[in-house]
């Protein structure tokens, strides 16, 4: 039996269903928080490798899930949320590169969340918009994101370049990147100049957010069309983890496509690192289920709701783990503009 035929003969009250999507929401957030810990000991080099076991494994999770949902109607356009995120992932390693972890993580993070609230709350990009009970609140917190944001644009810190650890991030760790950079050739990003990287950094931070944040919107399309009967999307379900393979799909199509370029691009040398398949394997499964949690949430939630839930959590993690790196960093190179 499928979780959507469950839901609907079960005829569950509108507690158990907060129930549900709260319990799905803090799922996701432990997961968010702890997936990369399996690769935290292992070199992912440059990255591009690593993100490619991992988003292998992320659609090896989506095609369990589409069994049990007893493989449901595959809506192509879904797929294009599978590829706005794994664009977004891409620019993880610039961005790490140029500003650093942390401050990187809390500018996308930041976006991630004010895109994702916004395009479900004002129906933005050809979706319905959604109705909350207590708007002021809604609001509120969005504008609290939005002020967060802001000041961390004037956060200036020096990327170091040794091989002082940090946690893990979507792609790799920042040692990984910074030890890269003193082994293999010189990229780009070395030859910017410090105004230049920041810039650069934050753009693509900016860049990164917004492809996170609307990566559910395709899906969110197609439900809400899905109650038209004029429209192609007819009769589509309106249960949100029917869609979770056609999304991940995208994801590893684009990451392979990545990665076949990347690999191009190296004349056939990638950096492979054979030690990091089994965790980012792990990692991977880890990531997919955090989001076929998220994915519930907006189901019982919906995204208006969740969104904020899901991404403000983590980020205030990051902020925690930002202000422990600074203690390690002297203070002359720590400053607001």
């Amino acid at each position: 039996m499928s979780f959507e035929r469950a839901y609907n003969t079960s005829n569950i009250s509108s507690g158990t269903d907060l129930a549900i999507g709260f319990t799905s929401s803090t799922v996701a957030v432990l997961l968010f928080g702890t997936n990369f810990v399996p690769v935290k000991k292992y070199d992912t080099g440059d990255g591009m490798f690593f993100q490619w076991i991992l988003c292998a494994s992320i659609w090896i999770i989506s095609l369990v899930v589409n069994l049990i949902q007893n493989c449901p109607q595959f809506w192509p356009l879904a797929m294009v949320g599978g590829f706005l995120w794994a664009t977004g992932n891409i620019t993880v390693v610039p961005i790490i590169k140029t500003i650093g972890l942390a401050l990187g993580l809390l500018i996308w993070a930041s976006f991630n969340l004010l895109t994702g609230w916004a395009s479900s709350r004002f129906g933005w990009f050809g979706i319905d918009p959604e109705e909350v009970a207590r708007p002021a609140l809604n609001y509120i917190g969005a504008g609290l994101s939005l002020l967060s944001a802001v000041i961390f644009f004037f956060i200036k810190t020096e990327v170091q370049t040794s091989s002082a650890s940090l946690e893990s991030t979507p792609l790799l760790r920042e040692c990984s990147v910074n030890a890269s950079e003193d082994t293999s050739d010189v990229s780009w990003v070395t030859n910017l100049s410090p105004v230049k990287k920041r810039f650069v950094g934050c753009s693509l931070a900016v860049v990164a957010g917004i492809l996170y944040g609307t990566s559910f919107v395709p899906v969110l399309y197609i439900k809400d069309h899905g109650r038209r009967n004029e429209t192609i999307y007819a009769r589509a379900s309106q249960f949100d983890l029917d869609y979770v393979f056609a999304h991940f799909s995208g994801i590893f199509l684009t990451s392979t496509i990545y990665f076949l370029i990347y690999c191009a691009v190296r004349k056939n040398k990638p950096d492979v690192y054979p030690q990091a398949i089994l965790p980012g394997f792990v990692s991977g499964m880890l990531w997919a289920i955090a989001n076929c949690c998220w994915f519930i949430a907006n189901h019982y939630l919906s995204a208006v709701v969740s969104f904020p839930i899901i991404t403000a959590i983590p980020e205030i993690q990051e902020i925690t783990l930002m202000f422990q790196s600074l203690d390690t960093i002297p203070r002359d190179k720590i400053k607001l503009r």
